[in-house]
């Protein structure tokens, strides 16, 4: 799968993990879309990197499942970066 692909995915993905974990990151749609398509090609290098997993079919189950648990892992990290000190 190319690049581009890996952009609407990680959009697509970025959308489903705001849905998963909502209201809880800094920076509105726009920066959670942003971070869902980084996490979606973190979440892809590291799946075939360390687990060896094919990523290269944009319907594939593993594909989808790597890009959201990576937007995920985005999401959180940007979300204890952003979080308010109280």
């Amino acid at each position: 799968m190319g690049f581009i692909g890996w952009i609407v995915l990680g959009l697509i993905a970025g959308a489903i993990a705001k849905a998963i974990k909502p209201g809880e990151q800094g920076g509105g749609w726009l920066a959670t879309l942003l971070l869902g398509v980084v996490g979606a090609i973190v979440g892809g290098w590291l799946g075939s990197a360390i687990f060896g997993v094919g990523v290269n079919e944009f319907w594939s189950l593993s594909t989808w499942l790597l890009a959201i648990s990576g937007s995920l892992i985005v999401l959180i990290i940007w979300g204890l970066i952003t979080r308010k000190k109280a």
